[in-house]
């Protein structure tokens, strides 16, 4: 057994062996009946929060009030809370009042029923008095009880259906996919944080594609992205898009992303969602004149409203509104060329070149091509030592300000081309090309 699994095996032994219920519960029985390793471990308990905190060492109140103990085990750490009930949902994400009851009172009160099975770790037995077995057999996503109540407790539910049945390759319960589809517009109760973590845990799933159909079928993608539900019927022009409309493009192209970053994701998500407000039919020829540039102002500004950082904000930006300059980069001028493929961020705009090709004409010369260009640049690279800092240009008599990037970056194209290899000959074409002042 993994030292994660020997962990969670002595919690639910120390609870027992001082007198009390205990059981795995959630996620992890779910993946052992599926025959898959847990990546962490729940445990339910009668014991209540002070009796917890009294049995483990340094154990954390995290929500004393709901039942809820962070045990630290060796390396590891567990969520152990109480068995309970809730009272009603005031703000659609959490209980007015909390009550202590019994395991299967506990599980009643649980999201879905494939996360509703309590698994004892000393006796090998699982108790499932919801019918969660059965679903993860069928593969389907289940409220435990009515699906309308379920989601009024925490809408953020409706979110975590999709995202699990696009993790697990599962379908979502008739009944339940129509209680998202009535409540869809009630997501956005839900924090811009939580919605954040869901949608990117759906867009970096291997059934990416998949999750984001469910989102549209749900009615949630209409809710929380609309600029992306807007790409629905927008036409292209087949010679180059023989796939159809704007959407299903991206669908495809979300499908040919290799193991993606979220970032990836997301900006391959957003990369063509300046298209529907660029489009133009002229003499039987459709353009998306500025697109790129429309798609990076709307992905800014989704960026912001999902709480990302700005770090992540400006990633994705960049790709989106750089997602066109690959094909350009055989008419670049050398020096320019070299820049865009050396910045840190090249590998990330070739992956979405290539799933942007496979998911249209399917042509990938100029990906191969800029992929070797840019792992010869890499291995030559070192050789390319920095002739010139800011530090040296201030010394030179320049005033620091936006006018040193440029110089700089001219003395790095400069380089790149082999028309200056040293200090010297940086400092020379500085002085000509920027005159101090």
């Amino acid at each position: 057994m993994s030292a994660l699994r020997d962990g969670a095996v002595a919690v639910v032994r120390r609870l027992r062996d001082h007198g009390f219920d205990a059981y795995w519960v959630g996620g992890c029985v779910r993946d052992l009946e599926m025959g898959a390793d847990p990546h962490d471990y729940d445990i339910a308990t009668s014991a209540r929060p002070e009796e917890i905190s009294g049995l483990f060492e340094h154990a954390v109140l995290v929500g004393a009030q709901f039942g809820v103990i962070i045990v630290p085990l060796g390396d590891s750490a567990y969520e152990v809370a109480t068995f309970r009930a809730e009272g009603p949902y005031l703000d659609g994400r959490r209980p007015s009042s909390v009550r202590f009851v019994t395991a299967e009172e506990d599980v009643r009160r649980r999201d879905f029923t494939i996360n509703g099975l309590l698994h004892d770790p000393l006796s090998g037995t699982t108790l499932d008095v919801v019918g969660g077995r059965e679903d993860i057999v069928r593969r389907i996503v289940r409220t435990i009880g009515d699906p309308s109540a379920r989601f009024a407790e925490d809408r953020l539910r409706m979110l975590r259906a999709i995202r699990l049945a696009t993790e697990l390759d599962f379908t979502v319960d008739g009944a339940t996919m129509s209680a998202i589809r009535a409540q869809s517009a009630s997501i956005r109760e839900v924090s811009a944080e939580r919605t954040r973590d869901e949608l990117l845990r759906v867009l970096v799933s291997p059934r990416r594609g998949r999750g984001v159909m469910l989102l549209d079928a749900s009615g949630l993608l209409a809710v929380v992205l609309p600029e992306v539900a807007a790409m629905h019927g927008v036409e292209q022009p087949p010679e180059f898009h023989p796939e159809g409309d704007v959407f299903t493009h991206t669908v495809l192209a979300l499908e040919h992303l290799r193991d993606p970053s979220p970032e990836l994701a997301l900006a391959t998500l957003l990369h063509d969602i300046g298209k529907p407000p660029t489009f133009e039919r002229a003499a039987d020829r459709i353009r998306f004149n500025g697109h790129a540039e429309t798609g990076a102002q709307l992905a800014e500004a989704i960026c912001r409203r999902l709480r990302l950082s700005s770090d992540q904000t400006d990633r994705i930006v960049r790709l989106v509104a750089d997602h066109l300059r690959i094909k350009d980069l055989q008419r670049m001028r050398p020096a320019k060329a070299q820049r865009f493929l050396l910045q840190p961020g090249a590998p990330e705009h070739l992956e979405l070149h290539r799933a942007d090709c496979l998911a249209s004409h399917r042509n990938l010369d100029i990906y191969h091509w800029a992929a070797a260009q840019r792992e010869a640049l890499v291995a030559r690279r070192p050789a390319l030592p920095r002739l010139l800092t800011g530090d040296d240009l201030i010394a030179l008599g320049y005033r620091p300000g936006p006018k040193f990037k440029r110089i700089l970056e001219a003395v790095e194209d400069a380089q790149l081309e082999g028309l200056i290899t040293t200090r010297e000959e940086a400092t020379a074409m500085v002085r000509r090309e920027f005159p101090p002042g």
